[in-house]
Parts: C-alpha cells; structure tokens; sequence
C-alpha cells in the first residue's frame, strides 16, 4: 500500500472510530454555514425586494406640467404627453402609474379638492391605502377620512359637489369674470355667491392613509368632467418606477423642455427605501460576525478533544518516526472534511431558510446562487481549517517520551 493510501485509511479510520467527536464538528460547522449562507442570500435579495416593497407605498417619481395653459386653453398634461411620459419611465425599468386631475369644489359651501382618477391605476399603485367600502364608479365618490368626519358622512350618505369656475380660475385658465352672475345646472356655479346645492353623490368608501390623501375627494375622470363641464388634461402623474437610476431618468424628462413637463423625485420614498436597506445589511455583518466567531469556537472546541482523546496515538506515531507535519497536515484535512460535510449540507438548509423567509415576508420566490453556495462551502471548510490551528499546532508539540511514559 502506498503512503498516500495508507495516510487517507488512517485519516478514514481516525473519523469514523470517533463518530459523536465528528458528527459534532460537522454539526458546528453545518450551523454556521446555514445562518450564513442564509443572512448572504437574503442580503443580496432584500435591496431588491425592498425597493418592490417600497415602491408599493405610492410613488417615487412625480410628474407636473411646467405650464399651466397651453395653446388650446385646457390645462394640464394631455394624454399622448402621459403616454409619452411613462414609454420614458418603463424604459428604464418596471413602472406603474397613476394621474390625477384637481379641481376645487364645495360641499355645503365649505372648500375641498376633489382628484379625478382612474380607479385602478390609483389602486393599483398605492397599496397602502385603507379603503373602507369600494373605489369610485359613476355617480359615487371615495372621500377622505378626514372629511368625512368633519361631515359626517358614511357609505351611502349622499354628499352635494358644487363647481364655481372663479375657484378654478388659476388652475384650468378660466376667467372668473365670465357669466358672473350666472349659475349652471348640475350643481356648478361660475358666480362668487356659491349655494348649498350641487351634483349629488354617493359615498362609495371612506380612504385613511393619515396622509394628506384623507382631506380630498375622489372621482372618475368622467365625474369631474361632467361637474366641471371642461375635459383638459391631468396635473400629476405619479409613478412607482423601477429605475435603478432614478436620478438620471429626472434628469432625461427635465432636460426634454419641449415636453413641458417637469420630473422630481419622492425622496421621502427613496430616503427610507435606501436607509432600511442600510440597516439591515448593517445588521447582517453583525451577525455575520457572530456567527462566524460562534463557529471558530465550536469546530475549535471539537478538535481539540479529539486532539486530547488521540494524544496517545499521536505520541507513538511520533515515538515510530511520524513528523509533526505529517500529523499536522493529517488533522488539517480531517478538520477540512468536517468543514466541507458541513458547509454542504449546511448551505442546503441555509437555502432553504432564506426561501422561506423571502416567502414569509415579501411573498416572493429566491433564486439559488450557485457562485456564493461555492463560497459558502470553502469558506466552511476555510474556518474548520483556522478553527482547528491553536489545537493542532499543540498536538504536534507532544513529547512522545512523556505520552509513553504516562503509559
């Protein structure tokens, strides 16, 4: 039998004679190699998921008009101009989107802002919204929590909109010289003497974000063009873009002036978005680190009683000849393998805890990193091979005289 046949069956012989010592290293080993596969997948996953999560908290971008008349005297951002407008933004990336187009309106006299929508754009991009009751259709409004409790309005009350044009006067560009002393049906008034009467609504829900959302009305976009009795364009346009850059892509619609069109972004969003992700990949080499020391520990603590229960074996194999770098070399390879056992299976748990942490929290499936469970399991067997340094480096200075003599 050659020496290096007879140096792996003795190798062989040695971990499977002390089966608990090895299924110990192994297991501290495995221990560490699956909290931190687990902390790096979930690390390089939660950016992503994060901004996703984030952005389903409203929009990030916003768009207005920069001028608030244009040729045909309707204000606002028409609609190729929207169209246009998000071709750009999903250009760099997922978007979605909604408009809105305000007006100040009456209730019983009392000034509001009322937003004409569509339902499913707004709902689609604003997932934090509290909505009691249903989203506005024809004839039927959502109102703000805040303004229905200062009228007292439930589902189904019926609510009076009026529309003067004077109130509107800065916004669509209308004069409120015009009919002065004229009122028109449906509830909209042109003159300075505003009644209690208006267009009547239904109360299709009540909205509670504790944001500024709860102090205006919602209607369709055909609602509020029918109160007004002006279709023109929208004043907003929100966005939950997924542009890596977004700074960039502000800049690209700014510095196309010919859109008329101004961009900035929600930094309230993307500040928050950017400091949890921080946080957490602060919290991540934190425990990272712990974990790691953890480790040292256990697979340190694992060899040197194997160290202590073979010291006998260690003095005769010195007493016959055996070099101490050939014993070193022999516990640095069998550290190795329990570090590789380990860092194997290990890192398929780890797998399999962060897949269904990403499932828990964000709901979302996490694809398997071939490059970084590579890592993982050399850097197992990296730190068994470090961990195992203070004990081996005592075993190879045993005297073989004071080992048999103990005999």
């Amino acid at each position: 039998m050659t020496n290096t046949g007879m140096f792996f069956r003795m190798l062989f012989s040695a971990v499977f004679r002390r089966r608990s010592r090895a299924v110990m290293a192994v297991v501290a080993s495995l221990v560490g190699a699956a909290t931190l596969f687990c902390l790096a997948m979930i690390c390089l996953a939660v950016p992503q998921q994060m901004n996703e999560e984030m952005r389903a908290y409203g929009a990030n971008l916003i768009v207005t008009p920069t001028e608030s008349t244009n040729a045909d005297g309707k204000a606002g951002i028409d609609k190729a101009m929207v169209q246009h407008t998000t071709e750009m933004v999903k250009a760099k990336g997922s978007a979605k989107y909604a408009t809105y187009r305000y007006e100040n309106v009456r209730v019983n006299a009392s000034p509001y802002v009322m937003a004409g929508v569509n339902a499913a754009q707004v709902k689609n991009l604003n997932h934090h919204w509290v909505v009691d009751g249903s989203w506005p259709t024809d004839g039927k409004v959502l109102v703000g929590r805040d303004i229905a409790d200062a009228i007292g309005l439930r589902i189904g009350s019926a609510i009076p909109i009026g529309y003067r044009a004077s109130d509107n006067a800065s916004t669509n560009g209308t004069s409120s010289n015009s009919s002065i002393d004229q009122q028109t049906k449906d509830g909209r008034v042109s003159s300075d003497i505003m009644d209690t009467s208006g267009t009547e609504f239904r109360v299709a829900g009540i909205v509670d974000t504790g944001g500024s959302e709860d102090s205006i009305i919602y209607a369709t976009n055909a609602d509020v063009n029918k109160l007004t009795g002006i279709t023109r364009g929208v004043d907003v346009i929100e966005y939950s873009a997924g542009a890596s850059d977004l700074a960039g892509l502000v800049s690209s619609i700014n510095d196309m002036t010919s859109m008329h069109v101004k961009a900035q972004q929600v930094t309230k969003i993307t500040a928050s978005d950017t400091r949890i992700i921080t946080m957490l990949q602060t919290l991540f080499w934190i425990v990272s680190l712990v974990v790691l020391v953890l480790t040292l520990v256990g697979v340190g603590t694992t060899i040197s009683s194997i160290v202590s229960q073979r010291r006998n074996e260690i003095g005769l194999r010195k007493a016959l000849g055996a070099s101490s770098r050939a014993i070193g070399t022999e516990f640095y390879i069998e550290s190795s393998l329990y570090g590789l056992i380990g860092g194997l299976i290990g890192t398929a748990i780890g797998y399999g805890l962060a897949g269904w942490l990403c499932m828990a929290v964000f709901e979302r499936s996490i694809v398997f990193n071939w490059w970084l469970a590579l890592i993982s399991v050399l850097f197992s067997a990296l730190v068994a091979i470090v961990a195992s340094i203070p004990p081996v480096h005592r075993a190879t200075r045993i005297d073989p005289a004071v080992v048999l003599r103990e005999e």
